[in-house]
């Protein structure tokens, strides 16, 4: 197997483990991303599965509820991410988080983040929670 044909199987395995990945992970969600950028940047659709996904969410080192935590964050803390906060919000149930541990997680983030960003968050929680027949969100 020549050098260009090693580098092409690579590539196509780090794809699959990233969409193995990408579908455990954020569902139908994750698909709808890679398809809309089929006609603009099918190679931008390919890094966020094969290296988002392929090589930095299938890491070992933190469960998948953790890095979505860890992700809920950053994205609040950006600001502007609300697009992606809806497909991380369904990630976090997906894996495991409650609406409560998701609802804290971005309360936590208005003191270091502030309070708008904080509340953009937590509207895109409760559409998603909504579409999803989870509210009202309660504390057990």
């Amino acid at each position: 197997m020549g050098a260009s044909e090693q580098g092409a199987g690579q590539r196509r395995e780090r794809f699959e483990r990233g969409m193995e990945v990408l579908t455990r992970v954020d569902g139908e969600g994750g698909q709808r991303v890679v398809d809309a950028l089929a006609d603009i940047s099918p190679e931008l659709a390919h890094q966020v599965v094969a290296w988002g996904f392929g090589d930095v969410y299938s890491r070992p080192e933190l469960a998948s509820r953790d890095r979505q935590l860890v992700t809920l964050g950053m994205l609040t803390a950006l600001g502007g991410c609300e697009p992606q906060l809806e497909v991380h919000i369904n990630a976090s149930l997906n894996v495991g988080l409650s609406p409560v541990e998701i609802t804290e997680a971005l309360l936590h983030s208005a003191v270091y983040c502030g309070f708008p960003k904080a509340l953009n968050a937590t509207f895109v929680a409760k559409k998603v929670f909504g579409e999803r027949g989870l509210l009202p969100v309660t504390a057990a």
